[in-house]
């Protein structure tokens, strides 16, 4: 429970910001529940579970880590009294399971289709999710601006699986509205030597060569030995050297190539010889970034100059070199394949900025999901509302213990709209009474119905276009309830005690081992010794 009270008040569109602080002195300032949960240094193994749980969220969905890891705890507390009375946690496993299936069922059957509309009503609604996401982040104050440039730059990317096809840049200074959308790719000038601000900085439709190899003076690396008879023919050694070099740019000039990226470095002689012939060139570019350009503009990158041919040259529209802050960026923009894209994020503190990347990021896995599996739920805590009352239903119509179970895990569910109450500052009983009226009515048409955080009243979550892909939900449920089932199911913990101690020492330990371990945090619990 102590690590599902640390993420607790991080939830929804009210809820607090982390400062978490580490050993090396480094503070992150976060909402995302999967970076706080990274984060803590946990020692308790039930306690890493939920962590792990959370990790799996982030990477499968990218949104609703937060609520992934209040599920379990919740579900763990409801069970905790009827472990405490005795009853076989199998019976309260086997009810959970089947609970679970029937949850995620209910969701399926709720969750509305987004497929076969045009491609401006899909932005729309993609933007609507998107917003949704960033409304609990830190940005949220701008999530319409940035709900949009998230859901153009998973568009640009297409149905394209590489999320690092998707660049975020971060420069300091100016405002988060500063931020804008490259269509293609954009990086830092990178290192660069004398005579490369002789080189035209503006190209239209160049031909773009990328290589992997350095173009500079290098002493041959072969352990040869030469021994002259002459002194002067030392100097026809020294000329090959400077002869294989020359060669190598003559070869890149030849390509036609207007830009020449290299992911090694680049030397002074070669700056200057391209800038003698009008070409632009940038060494040390990073691994992903060279990789960026390749699939943007088409070329492929080249680990030798000998027979560049036009099928390996890139191609784009326009190149520029710009001022961004106090920063020069390389800029491709107008890319034929158009398979990237690249946000460069504007803010004023760093702790600022490394937050709205992780929450672009979300929203940007959110975006994503919703184009592949195109269908919606109502968030705001409608859902979870909705799937309680079916399961409470249900439930009434189980002879035997496990109705009890099945209306705990019910009860559990409540957590989320219960949460998104306490993180406003409103009266969760209140709110979560009239959700339940709500959500009570016959005709089914409070199902959509949700906490409104504006008014701390109740509202239709549809209608206010807070929406969630399903998908968030079905994996939450799933993964909590699987987390809740794996704690359940140990009865003991036994630490494996070390061979050298002495075995006064390892008997002890395996005393301490029973009970279901004590705080979750460093400390000297019941369950585990340190």
């Amino acid at each position: 429970m102590a690590v599902a009270d640390v993420v607790r008040t991080t939830l929804g569109p009210r809820g607090m910001d982390k400062l978490i602080h580490d050993e090396k002195g480094n503070t992150t300032i976060s909402n995302d529940g999967a970076t706080i949960m990274k984060l803590l240094d946990i020692v308790h193994p039930a306690a890493k579970i939920l962590v792990d749980i959370a990790k799996s969220q982030d990477s499968e969905v990218g949104d609703g880590t937060t609520t992934v890891v209040l599920l379990a705890g919740e579900f763990l507390k409801e069970a905790k009294p009827f472990i405490e009375d005795g009853v076989h946690s199998q019976n309260l496993i086997r009810s959970y399971r089947t609970a679970s299936h029937l949850a995620i069922e209910k969701v399926k059957e709720l969750a509305i289709s987004i497929e076969g509309k045009s491609l401006e009503e899909k932005k729309n609604l993609l933007a609507k999710c998107a917003a949704t996401t960033l409304s609990s982040k830190l940005i949220g104050g701008e999530k319409e601006f940035f709900a949009s440039m998230v859901v153009d730059a998973v568009i640009a990317i297409g149905y394209e699986d590489r999320l690092n096809m998707i660049g975020i840049k971060k420069v300091p200074g100016g405002n988060m509205r500063d931020s804008f959308l490259v269509n293609g790719v954009a990086f830092k000038k990178t290192f660069s030597y004398a005579g490369f601000e002789q080189q035209p900085k503006k190209f239209e439709n160049p031909k773009i060569l990328l290589l992997n190899i350095e173009l500079e003076l290098k002493s041959e690396k072969e352990n040869a030995e030469i021994r002259l008879s002459d002194p002067l023919q030392y100097q026809s050694i020294v000329d090959a050297e400077w002869n294989i070099i020359y060669d190598k740019l003559d070869k890149c000039v030849k390509s036609g190539a207007k830009v020449v990226l290299s992911r090694l470095a680049i030397g002074d002689l070669a700056t200057q010889y391209f800038a003698d012939r009008d070409i632009f060139c940038a060494g040390r570019v990073t691994e992903e970034d060279l990789q960026r350009v390749a699939a943007a503009t088409g070329g492929t990158v080249q680990t030798t100059v000998n027979n560049v041919i036009d099928e390996v040259l890139g191609f784009c529209e326009l190149f520029e070199e710009n001022q961004v802050g106090n920063e020069r960026f390389n800029i491709f923009s107008g890319c034929p394949s158009g398979l990237t894209a690249t946000i460069v994020l504007r803010g004023g503190a760093d702790q600022f900025i490394e937050e709205a990347e992780r929450s672009l990021h979300d929203a940007i896995m959110i975006v994503r999901r919703a184009l592949k599996n195109s269908t919606i739920v109502a968030g705001g805590g409608a859902i979870d509302m909705e799937v309680s009352r079916y399961l409470r239903q249900h439930a009434r119509t189980i002879a035997g213990k496990s109705q009890l179970f099945i209306n705990s895990y019910a009860k559990a569910l409540e957590v989320i709209p219960r949460q998104l109450c306490d993180n406003a500052g409103f009266d969760a009983t209140d709110v979560l009474n009239k959700l339940r009226q709500k959500h009570a009515l016959p005709s089914g048409e409070g199902a959509p119905y949700g906490v409104d955080i504006n008014t701390g009243g109740v509202a239709d979550s549809f209608a206010n276009f807070v929406w969630e892909p399903a998908v968030v939900k079905i994996n939450a449920i799933n993964a909590a309830t699987e987390a809740a089932c794996l704690v359940l199911s140990v009865d003991e913990t036994v630490k494996n005690p070390k061979s050298e101690s002495a075995q006064g020492e390892a008997a002890a330990s395996a005393m301490g081992g029973r009970g279901r371990g004590g705080p979750a945090f460093r400390g000297h619990g019941r369950g585990m010794r340190r």
